[in-house]
């Protein structure tokens, strides 16, 4: 092989190079520099795509488009209890009728039984109120009204120590009754104390309640003669309630609430409507109570603050 041969066979291979690298535009930098990049050079550059070419977009490098607000996440709605508020309850209430009851009877039987029966019933209603805020304190007053099955019957045995009729049959008679309530209410301060969303607060103010009650005797004594007699009543007792609660705000207007509370109305004591001769008899309670209840409130004036409005 001549070396005229391989001159020639030189030349020709850099005439390829030359034309291929003005077809790609390639621009020879110095040894050792890199080559401009886009960036570097000021202008997006084309990027070709299995479907053709389109223009290098600001998000293929990274950056976002300019004069973009970035608006931070919005701030969580701060509770506040000040306003008026209404709502409902439900719960389940029980009750003491402690006592006893005193009788003498034509013929000579006297006793003094005792009266340890509980009523029991569902108690249900509404309640209206207001509370202020100062810091983390609630001071608040309430008023509730409920409706109520509160009853409870009793039946207690009357004999005599001994005593026997003709045919050697023990003395005696019954005395039975039943103790409730259809209606209660009551007006109470509050105080609580606020964790956000969370608020344990006691109570305590004046309580109202309707109760009815019915006692009726009746029997044989030691003479042989039969007595009845017996008394109906309703009567409007005013007394105090006291207890405490857990109240929780699902938002700045609605809650809902979990409250005990116990209820004094004081003793009452019954006697005969219709008085049987010789026979007397008297009823000493003392009416008090308990109560489990649970519901909910809707808040008027929320006091929320104005909504974060995003300036450009």
């Amino acid at each position: 092989m001549s070396s005229k041969f391989v001159f020639r066979q030189f030349l020709l291979a850099s005439a390829c190079v030359m034309v291929l690298a003005g077809a790609d535009n390639v621009v020879a930098a110095p040894f050792g520099t890199a080559p401009a990049s886009p960036s570097q050079a000021g202008t997006p550059q084309a990027v070709t795509t299995p479907l053709g070419t389109a223009p290098a977009g600001p998000s293929q490098f990274g950056t976002a488009p300019v004069g973009a607000a970035r608006l931070p996440p919005p701030a969580p709605v701060p509770i506040n209890w000040t306003g008026f508020y209404l709502g409902g309850q439900i719960g389940y209430i029980w009750g003491d009728n402690y006592g006893n009851v005193s009788y003498a009877t034509p013929g000579g039987l006297i006793g003094v039984p005792a009266l340890v029966n509980i009523p029991q019933g569902v108690i249900g209603g509404a309640h209206v109120g207001y509370n202020y805020q100062i810091n983390q304190w609630v001071f608040g007053v309430e008023g509730t009204v409920d409706g109520t099955n509160l009853n409870k019957p009793f039946t207690i045995g009357i004999t005599g120590a001994g005593i026997t009729d003709a045919a050697g049959n023990p003395l005696g008679g019954t005395l039975a009754g039943i103790v409730q309530s259809d209606i209660q209410g009551s007006i109470h301060g509050r105080v609580g104390y606020a964790f956000e969303r969370l608020l344990f607060y006691g109570t305590a103010g004046v309580a109202f309640g309707g109760f009815s009650s019915q006692l009726n005797i009746w029997g044989e004594d030691a003479s042989g003669l039969f007595y009845d007699s017996g008394m109906n009543r309703s009567t409007t007792r005013v007394g105090w309630t006291a207890g405490g609660g857990i109240e929780y705000a699902i938002n700045n207007n609605w809650s809902v609430m979990g409250e005990f509370r116990y209820s004094d109305f004081g003793h009452i004591s019954d006697v005969p409507s219709y008085p049987f001769p010789g026979l007397s008899y008297t009823a000493n309670r003392h009416l008090s109570q308990n109560q489990v209840q649970f519901g909910f409130s809707y808040k008027f004036n929320s006091f929320a603050p104005p909504p974060v409005v995003a300036k450009y």
